[in-house]
């Protein structure tokens, strides 16, 4: 088994691609040991020190390092942990279920009703236009609110945390939402 790795824009953060699914379906994140429960191989990530944070793709895996360690002790010891794990056959998730969006995030969506045209129109920019590349980056972004011309996002692996993320949210994807939608003032992360 080959496990490729990619660095992202966050320096605390590398993508490993096993060149298999991960998760199917949606995204999963793991912001420290005590919510790994669920799945054996974050629990396994978390056993190694300097981990800080696990996310889940659709096909990668994101870690996050604490700021005490660096990538070249870290590095060998989590691609061992994923390919033990994938070698073994193992499920990703204890109850043996996907994951979808609704479970998730548990984080509720909030907007007026008079917005739901916009709205809808914000999430369908966001899901085609923002995620891709967000995703191709290590991380995810989720739509989860708009008031008074705010849009509020989540930010999740290797973009949470990320030094260029304010730069992205500004110049990226603000401006790319103000372009498409003109009742779009400035998009803040939650």
């Amino acid at each position: 088994m080959f496990i490729q790795t990619e660095i992202t824009p966050n320096p605390a953060t590398l993508k490993f691609l096993p060149g298999r699914t991960v998760l199917g379906k949606g995204t999963m994140e793991f912001t420290s040991a005590s919510t790994t429960a669920r799945s054996p191989l974050a629990v396994k990530l978390f056993a190694v020190h300097g981990v800080a944070g696990v996310f889940y793709g659709s096909d990668f895996i994101t870690v996050t390092k604490d700021e005490g360690s660096d990538w070249q002790h870290l590095k060998p010891a989590i691609l061992g942990v994923i390919m033990e794990h994938y070698m073994a056959g193992a499920p990703l998730l204890a109850d043996g279920e996907g994951c979808s969006e609704a479970n998730a995030d548990s984080d509720v969506e909030f907007f007026d009703e008079a917005d739901a045209e916009t709205v809808t129109l914000i999430k369908d920019l966001i899901e085609t236009r923002v995620r891709p590349g967000v995703a191709d980056d290590g991380g995810d972004i989720t739509f989860r609110g708009f008031r008074d011309g705010i849009v509020y996002v989540n930010m999740k692996g290797a973009c949470s945390g990320c030094p260029s993320s304010t730069v992205t949210l500004r110049n990226g994807i603000q401006n790319l939402l103000k372009h498409f939608v003109p009742e779009v003032v400035e998009v803040r992360p939650v």
